[in-house]
């Protein structure tokens, strides 16, 4: 049985490029596995960010 690894949110935030308010923002919202310890939120270290769904293209949806 292997452990899983754990990145803090700024070590997360910084692997993938995001802001550490947004990484919290989506560990509150459910769409970043995550686990407290103490204060501290741990994120898996194979978690990936969920994926953009804004347009961005300029054309809107119908």
């Amino acid at each position: 049985m292997s452990a899983t690894e754990y990145l803090s949110v700024t070590e997360w935030a910084a692997k993938y490029g995001k802001d550490r308010a947004a990484v919290n923002r989506l560990i509150h919202a459910g769409r970043i596995p995550a686990v407290k310890i103490g204060t501290q939120w741990a994120i898996p270290s194979d978690a990936v960010p969920p994926p953009d769904g804004r347009v961005k293209s300029g054309q809107y949806r119908d």
